[in-house]
Parts: structure tokens; C-alpha cells; sequence
């Protein structure tokens, strides 16, 4: 009679821990997907924006630093969006924007020695 309470407890609690795990695993599903439209729509955005060589030259940086390249990319993005930059954009405006911004968020290691 324990030994029956206890089985169907315990199987009460598996079915809920699978119901739980099922919920998570579409919830997880479900942002990959949003993601993968939004990578989607910001890439078909971008490939209209920018010329090809601007694409090659931001997809090199995206290589190297690809937190650069989404900087630029979203700076370009907002920039058209707002009617301040003409597409098709080219790779001098880019290098440029590259450029700023490498310069705002590039630090120069510095080590200092303090002596006692």
C-alpha cells in the first residue's frame, strides 16, 4: 500500500518534471527561431544598405572583432533609418565609421609599476 502511494507520487513527479522540460525546451526553441529571423531580416537589410565591397570589408572585421562589426552595423542601420546616410553605402564610409569607433572604445594597455 506504501509502496503504491509512493509509485504514483513518484510518477506524478516525473510527469511534471517532463511537462516542465518539454515548456523549456519550446520556449528555447521559440527565441532561437526570433534570432535566426532577426539575423535574417538585419542581413537582408544590411545586403540592401551597403555595397559589396562595404559587405567584404565589414564581414573581415566581423572575423577579428565581431562586436566591432555589430557596432558599425547597427550604427549604419540607425544612421539610414534616420535619413542622415544615403544607401548604397560604400567601404569609405564604413572605414570611417570603423575608424571612429575603433578610436571611442580602443584603450592602449598601460601597465603601472608602483613601487613601496
Amino acid at each position: 500500500m506504501v509502496a503504491e502511494f509512493y509509485d504514483e507520487e513518484l510518477e506524478a513527479i516525473k510527469r511534471r518534471k517532463l511537462a516542465e522540460l518539454q515548456r523549456r525546451l519550446q520556449m528555447e526553441e521559440e527565441i532561437r527561431r526570433r534570432q535566426q529571423e532577426e539575423a535574417a531580416k538585419r542581413e537582408a537589410l544590411l545586403r540592401a544598405i551597403l555595397t559589396p565591397k562595404a559587405r567584404e570589408r565589414l564581414a573581415n572585421v566581423k572575423l577579428v572583432r565581431p562586436e566591432l562589426a555589430k557596432i558599425v552595423e547597427d550604427n549604419i542601420i540607425a544612421l539610414v533609418q534616420a535619413g542622415q546616410l544615403q544607401p548604397p553605402v560604400d567601404e569609405d564610409i564604413v572605414k570611417r565609421l570603423l575608424e571612429t569607433i575603433y578610436e571611442r572604445t580602443h584603450r592602449e594597455p598601460r601597465i603601472r609599476i608602483k613601487r613601496k
